[in-house]
C-alpha cells in the first residue's frame, strides 16, 4: 500500500462505461500532466475490473494519485449492488494502489464501522449530494461531519445566483474538517473556481474530449490556464460577466488574460443570471464579494435600478455595461460609446458623418448617443418603428423604415442588433447590397459575421465586432484597476477564444 499523499487542487472525473475507455482516458490525462483522476467504477460494466485496474495504471504512471468512487443508483449513482458488495470493490481499489476513495454519506451512516477501516490506508472522503437544489447548508455539513472521515464533499445544485455564495460560505461553517463544496449545473460553475480559493480541498474538472460526470463541469486546462485556479491567493479579487445566456461569452478569456499580463491577482468568471434572478444577483455580488462585473444582454438597461451612482453618459444612453464597488457604493458606467467611436475614428472624420444604426435597443442607443456627441449625422432603422422614433427624438436622428433603405447611403453602417449571433450564425439584417462604405458590426460571435463577409464581398471596408469587444473590455479593465490595459494580449485572447468556440 502506498503512503497517503496530499491530494491536488483538480480532479478529474472519469465516468466510463468501460474498463479499456477508463484506461484510455486515464493515460491521455495523466500523459498530459494531470495527477489526480477519479475512477468511477459504478459507471462501468464491470466494476470489479476497474477496481483491479487500477494497480497497472499506477505502475506505469506512479505520480498519478486515484480516486475510487463506486455511488450506488438509489443515490444518484449507477452501481446497482449491496453495501456490502459496494465497500468490498472500494476495499479491492485500495489493495490495487487508489489512495481515496468517495463514499456517499447515505453508505457511510449504514456502514460506519465498517468506514473506518479503510482509515489509514486511504483518503476517505465522505460526500453528500443534492441534485434538486440547495438546501440549508449547515444541517448538511454537520450531517456529514458526524462520520468519521479525512474529507467531506457537498455538493448541491444551483437554482439562483445567491446559492453560490451559500455554498462557498460553507466552508467556514467547519473550520476543523477539511470540506469540498460544489454546485453543480451552469449557474453554479463560480463556485468551481472558487471553492479552492475559499478553502475547499480541491474542485473537479472534465476529461478532455469527453463529457464529465457532473452540470457544469469544464476543462482542467480551462480552470488551469484560464482561471488560474492553482495560483490564485485567498485575497483575490472577484470580477465577472452577468448574461443570459452567458456560455458564448469570450469575456472570462479576455478579462483573465488581462490579469494576467498584469501580475494582478484576480479572476474574472461568467454568472448565468436571468431575468428573474437580478435582484438575487447582488445578494452574491455583496456576499462574495464581487469588485466589479460587466453587463450584457439582458440586463444593460435594468441594471441600473440596482445601481447607486450612474455616470451622466450611461443615464443618457439608459444602459450600463460596467459596474465597480466605490466607497461601499455600486456604481455604472457604460464603455459600449467608446467601443462604438473608437473603431469608427480611425476610419472616418466622425464630425457631419452620414452613419446608419441598425437596431433599437440598448446596443443601439449607446452607439446612437456615442456618434450624436461626436457630431455625427445619424438615421435609425429596426423592427420596432416605436423605439426607432423614441430613439431619433432622444439623439437628432432620422428615423427610418427598412423600405425607405432604397436607394440610400451613409459614410458608416453600425449593425446593433444580435442577428448573426452564434448560435444563429446564418442570420444577416442585409440581403443584398449593404448601404455604406464602413460596415461596424457589434456582434463578435462568429469572428466573421454574414454580415462581415457580404461587406468584404462589396468591396466595403469592415469592423468586426472583436474590435468593439476589445475598446470596452479595455476601458473596462483601467475603470477597474486604474492600470493601463494591455491591449495586444487582450486582442490575441479574444481572437483565440472566438477560434475555439467557431
Amino acid at each position: 500500500m502506498a503512503q497517503k499523499r496530499p491530494l491536488p487542487r483538480i480532479c478529474i472525473a472519469l465516468g466510463l462505461p468501460d474498463v479499456p475507455a477508463l484506461l484510455e482516458h486515464a493515460q491521455r490525462e495523466a500523459e498530459s500532466g494531470e495527477a489526480f483522476l477519479e475512477f468511477r467504477l459504478d459507471f462501468l460494466d464491470q466494476p470489479a475490473r476497474g477496481a483491479a485496474a487500477i494497480r497497472g495504471f499506477l505502475e506505469r504512471f506512479p505520480e498519478c494519485i486515484v480516486l475510487a468512487t463506486c455511488r450506488r443508483h438509489q443515490n444518484h449513482g449507477r452501481f446497482n449492488g449491496s453495501i456490502e458488495e459496494q465497500l468490498a470493490l472500494l476495499d479491492l481499489a485500495i489493495e490495487n494502489g487508489a489512495q481515496a476513495i468517495d463514499v456517499e454519506i447515505e453508505t457511510a451512516e449504514a456502514a460506519a464501522e465498517r468506514l473506518q477501516q479503510f482509515r489509514g490506508r486511504a483518503h476517505v472522503i465522505v460526500s453528500y449530494h443534492n441534485f434538486e437544489a440547495t438546501p440549508p447548508l449547515e444541517a448538511v455539513v454537520n450531517r456529514v461531519t458526524r462520520v468519521p472521515a479525512d474529507a467531506y464533499k457537498v455538493v448541491t445544485t444551483a437554482r439562483k445566483p445567491s446559492d453560490n455564495a451559500r455554498v462557498l460560505a460553507a466552508v467556514k461553517t467547519a473550520p476543523r474538517h477539511r470540506l469540498m463544496v460544489l454546485a453543480m449545473g451552469e449557474l453554479g460553475f463560480p463556485t468551481r473556481v472558487l471553492s479552492p480559493i475559499f478553502g475547499g480541498v480541491y474542485t473537479y474538472a472534465a476529461p478532455m474530449q469527453t463529457p464529465g460526470t457532473a452540470s457544469g463541469q469544464v476543462s482542467a486546462r480551462s480552470l488551469r490556464h484560464v482561471y488560474r485556479v492553482e495560483k490564485l491567493a485567498k485575497t483575490a479579487k472577484i470580477y465577472g460577466v452577468i448574461a443570459d445566456p452567458v456560455r458564448h461569452s469570450i469575456s472570462p478569456a479576455v478579462h483573465n488574460r488581462a490579469f494576467q499580463s498584469r501580475r494582478i491577482d484576480a479572476v474574472y468568471l461568467p454568472f448565468l443570471v436571468s431575468p428573474a434572478h437580478l435582484r438575487d444577483f447582488f445578494s452574491l455580488a455583496e456576499k462574495l464579494p464581487l469588485a466589479g462585473f460587466s453587463v450584457t444582454i439582458p440586463h444593460k438597461q435594468k441594471i441600473i435600478r440596482y445601481l447607486d451612482v450612474v455616470d451622466p453618459l450611461a443615464k443618457r444612453i439608459g444602459a450600463v455595461n460596467t459596474v465597480w464597488r466605490k466607497a461601499g457604493k455600486w456604481r455604472g458606467a457604460n464603455t459600449d460609446a467608446a467601443g462604438v467611436t473608437g473603431p469608427l475614428s480611425k476610419h472616418l472624420r466622425l464630425p457631419k458623418s452620414s452613419v446608419l444604426i441598425v437596431g433599437n435597443g440598448g446596443a443601439a442607443r449607446g452607439a446612437a448617443v456615442a456618434l450624436a456627441d461626436a457630431g455625427a449625422k445619424i438615421a435609425l432603422v429596426g423592427r420596432n418603428a416605436d423605439r426607432v422614433r423614441a430613439l431619433s427624438k432622444l439623439c437628432g436622428a432620422e428615423p427610418l423604415g427598412r423600405e425607405q433603405l432604397s436607394g440610400r447611403h451613409f459614410d458608416a453602417v453600425v449593425h446593433a442588433t444580435p442577428l448573426g449571433m452564434y448560435p444563429n450564425v446564418n442570420d444577416c439584417y442585409f440581403n443584398g447590397h449593404i448601404p455604406g462604405e464602413v460596415v461596424f458590426d457589434m456582434v463578435y460571435n462568429p469572428l466573421e459575421t454574414v454580415l462581415i463577409r457580404h461587406a468584404r464581398e462589396q468591396g466595403r471596408t469592415v469592423i468586426p465586432g472583436i474590435e468593439m469587444f476589445v475598446e470596452q473590455a479595455v476601458r473596462q479593465f483601467e475603470i477597474w484597476t486604474g492600470e493601463t490595459a494591455p491591449r495586444p494580449a487582450m486582442q490575441k485572447a479574444a481572437a483565440e477564444a472566438l477560434e475555439i468556440k467557431a
